[in-house]
């Protein structure tokens, strides 16, 4: 939509926003008037172009073609260059023909700031031919409102909670009709239906929605402040109201006449079993949570352990093995220390290397300086993965650390180049020590022949990764390995 205006007119910024807010919530009117809506921006050259369009989930469709993009028929400019020259509605007296079935159009002008910047045709199928129930009576008069607020500039309302997101009640699911004292004057018959699972006895109609509502909450419950506004219709959001296991999800339209408030649209939906899913899901999250917790709290006493384990050693093998078997836990634990900390099963891997790095170069360095030096970011990372690409980047630093600076130089540097792709991912660990010689590297390239550290480093990247792994010398001095893996679904890149 953004590219079709700055193509064929040129608006302000805020103009722009205004007609965004406008699609974004203009669902609702073209499900209560059964009507498709046809946003048109004049053009540069004197035209109409579609730039939006919606059909309705109540009634038949118009166009059964996208006509995004198009220009308007020369029949039906002259009703939108009125609408848009004279700033109101503007209704054709006699139907317009599509094929086999009548079509009544309406242009409405959208106004922003006082003046008119783009056309709403609302067009009505008229195909099926039979007399209006009263609930269809009813949908229409509210969006007669609806629509004649966008002709005052008066809809959309910047600050309206749109959108499905977690159970949001749409036209079928339930609607109230409020008068400006908050008193219901209609309600559909879904909409009884929700009131009646709450516990509401007896007709709708007549009575004060807040006085109803008020004697369904139960004593010391949760209430939101918001509940208020929204039953008596003053305020453009949305709210929940639960009572006897029931949660009612309402979304209030108010309805105004030149500032003036006259009344609201209220929309509303059951949502006790979306409600009970959640509740079941933030119970699980909190559980995973927990798990991860506790693990990371048992991995750190099993670290402590090997750690005075090796202190008792006084072999200096046997000691060596227990630290690295220590460094390795602790690398564990560090990734469910940060799953502990998130709702997703997904490690921002950037900050838990930054720790785990810094402690291997630490550890593994008695006599040289060593820092890290990260380039590129992981993003997420799936917790499959995690752990085995933490304990393989942690490995390659420390065998940087402990043979490419064996001479007691003062400093040195490791650099990990990261680039991620979707779910690709090649990493290039780098040091600037000593580098390796042409048979290390062999022996490097057989698995059987290779150290205990680069024996786990190419299981894991080969099995866990499904990746591979290449040692080589590095470009003026030093050593570079390249790890290419392919990450599980579920992982975003940043």
């Amino acid at each position: 939509m953004s590219d079709l205006i700055s193509q064929h007119a040129d608006l302000e910024p805020a103009d722009v926003e205004w007609l965004h807010l406008l699609v974004g919530d203009w669902q609702v009117v073209s499900d209560l008037a059964f009507a498709d809506l046809v946003l048109w921006l004049p053009s540069r050259d004197g035209g109409f172009v579609a730039v939006a369009q919606c059909r309705p989930s109540t009634g038949a469709t118009v166009h059964y073609d996208d006509i995004v993009g198009a220009i308007a028929p020369e029949g039906l400019r002259p009703q939108l260059e009125a609408a848009l020259v004279e700033g109101r509605a503007q209704r054709s007296r006699e139907p317009r023909w599509f094929g086999a079935y009548a079509v009544r159009e309406e242009a409405v002008p959208v106004v922003h700031a006082g003046r008119a910047i783009a056309v709403v045709a609302r067009q009505t199928n008229l195909g099926s031919g039979r007399t209006p129930s009263r609930l269809e009576l009813n949908y229409v008069e509210a969006a007669d409102d609806l629509i004649a607020m966008i002709a005052r500039g008066e809809y959309p309302v910047p600050n309206a909670a749109t959108g499905p997101r977690r159970g949001a009640p749409r036209v079928g699911d339930g609607l109230i009709r409020l008068n400006s004292e908050g008193e219901v004057l209609y309600a559909s018959p879904n909409a009884l239906s929700c009131f009646h699972r709450l516990g509401v006895i007896g007709p709708l109609v007549g009575q004060s929605l807040v006085e109803v509502t008020s004697e369904m909450i139960e004593y010391q419950s949760t209430v939101d402040e918001a509940l208020p506004l929204v039953v008596m219709g003053r305020a453009p959001w949305r709210t929940d109201i639960e009572a006897r296991g029931v949660a009612l999800s309402l979304r209030a339209l108010p309805l105004t006449d030149n500032g003036q408030r006259i009344g609201a649209v209220l929309l509303c939906r059951d949502v006790s079993e979306l409600r009970r899913r959640e509740r079941e899901l933030m119970t699980k999250d909190a559980t995973i949570r927990e798990i991860h917790h506790r693990v990371k709290n048992n991995l750190a006493t099993v670290a402590a352990l090997l750690r005075l384990q090796g202190r008792r050693m006084e072999v200096p093998e046997a000691r060596a093995a227990l630290e690295e078997a220590t460094r390795r836990v602790t690398t564990i634990s560090l990734v469910h220390e940060f799953l502990s900390q998130t709702l997703d099963e997904q490690v921002e891997l950037d900050g838990m290397l930054k720790r785990a790095l810094r402690m291997t170069a630490d550890v593994a360095s008695t006599r040289t300086s060593v820092r890290t030096v990260q380039n590129g970011s992981f993003g997420l990372v799936p917790a499959e993965d995690a752990t085995p690409l933490a304990l393989v980047l942690t490995e390659l630093v420390t065998n940087a650390v402990e043979h490419g600076f064996p001479d007691g130089r003062e400093s040195g540097t490791i650099s990990i180049d990261v680039e991620r792709s979707g779910s690709n991912l090649r990493v290039v660990v780098a040091d600037d020590g000593v580098g390796l010689g042409e048979e290390d590297i062999a022996t490097l390239g057989r698995s059987s022949r290779s150290g205990l550290g680069n024996q786990i480093v190419r299981t894991l990247v080969t099995n866990e990764l499904s990746g591979s792994i290449d040692w080589r010398r590095r470009a003026g001095g030093g050593t570079e390995v390249e790890v290419q893996a392919r990450l599980r679904d579920g992982g975003a890149s940043r």
